[in-house]
């Protein structure tokens, strides 16, 4: 069951998503309309916060699997190799993720622009 606590954090990254996702719509303007060069800086603040919310997700699933792990070899020291073994894989595919989408936010703060 999922507790009062995760239930609000889920709820306001919803609001935040859709909020950021309608700004496209609420700042779209014609070409031209801005006056002089039409580029625009809004594209690095949602970079830097597209990142930020990478780093803490992935920083807050490792903590739990990194927490998970450490209690279950506490309770059961003799399964210690099958526990890590089993917490690895997953921690590696979520850092794999993880800097996955870091290099994805470079990519996009670096190429926007150019055709």
């Amino acid at each position: 069951m999922i507790s009062v606590r995760l239930r609000k954090v889920m709820l306001v990254a919803a609001v935040v998503a859709v909020a950021l996702a309608s700004n496209a719509v609420v700042f779209a303007q014609e070409a031209g309309a801005a006056g002089g060069d039409n580029r625009s800086v809004l594209h690095l603040f949602g970079a830097a916060l597209g990142l930020g919310m990478i780093v803490i997700g992935a920083a807050l699933g490792i903590g739990r699997f990194a927490a998970a792990a450490a209690e279950g070899i506490a309770r059961q020291p003799a399964a210690a190799d099958k526990i890590t073994g089993a917490v690895n894989l997953p921690l590696f595919l979520l850092e794999g993720v993880a800097i996955l989408a870091e290099v994805f936010v470079l990519l996009i703060v670096l190429m926007n622009g150019r055709p």
